[in-house]
C-alpha cells in the first residue's frame, strides 16, 4: 500500500520488508554476518541509517517477521533515542567549560570559561567565551577565536582572563 502527498513528504509505503512514513524507512536486510536478518532505519534525507540492529526470523525460521505497525513504531522512537545520544555525545566532544577564579584589571570573580569547537571540514576553529559565574543573565563578559586544538584547562583560562580577555596563542 503506497500513499502520498503533493509536499515534498516521501511516501507511505506498508510492506512486509519496507516501511516509510513520519520521515522514516524501516527496511528489513540479509544480515551480511550470519544466517539471520537485520533492519536498518534511515532518516529521509540522510546517507547513512541512524539504527541497525537484528530482526526477527519469521515461523518457517528462514524469511523475516514482517514489519508491522507496533514494530515501526518502536523503531523510530528507537532511532529518535540512538540520533539524540549521539548529538549528545557529539556536543559533549566538541563543548567543554571549566569555572575559575581569577583576576585582571577589571577585579577578581569566578568565572565560567566555555570552549565550543566548530568542525568546519575546511578550516575549523573555536569560540572561547567568559561569562560571570555569578551573571544571572549569562552576558559574555569576553569572546575570542581561537584554533580548534586550543586545550581548555583552569590554567589556560586563568591565564586569558589574567591577560584582559587578549587572544590566547593557540595551544
Amino acid at each position: 500500500m503506497t500513499n502520498s502527498t503533493a509536499t515534498n513528504v516521501s511516501p507511505v509505503i506498508n510492506e512486509p520488508r519496507l516501511w516509510s512514513d513520519d520521515g522514516w524507512t524501516a527496511k528489513v536486510i540479509k544480515n551480511e554476518d550470519d544466517d539471520g536478518w537485520a533492519v536498518e532505519m534511515t532518516k529521509d534525507g540522510e546517507p547513512e541509517p541512524a539504527l541497525v540492529g537484528p530482526w526477527t526470523m519469521g515461523r518457517d525460521k528462514k524469511n523475516p517477521k514482517p514489519l508491522d505497525a507496533t514494530a515501526f513504531h518502536t523503531l523510530v522512537k528507537t532511532a529518535y533515542e540512538v540520533r539524540r545520544r549521539h548529538e549528545q555525545h557529539l556536543h559533549a566532544q566538541l563543548t567543554k567549560k571549566v569555572v575559575v577564579r581569577a583576576a585582571n584589571s577589571g577585579g577578581e570573580g569566578e568565572y565560567v570559561v566555555t570552549l565550543v569547537i566548530v568542525p568546519d571540514e575546511d578550516s575549523p576553529y573555536a569560540t572561547l567565551a567568559a561569562r560571570a559565574a555569578r551573571d544571572r543573565d549569562g552576558s559574555v563578559l569576553a569572546e575570542v577565536r581561537v584554533a580548534a586544538s586550543f586545550r581548555l584547562t583552569d590554567a589556560t583560562a586563568v591565564a586569558w582572563i589574567e591577560n584582559d580577555f587578549r587572544r590566547p596563542d593557540a595551544a
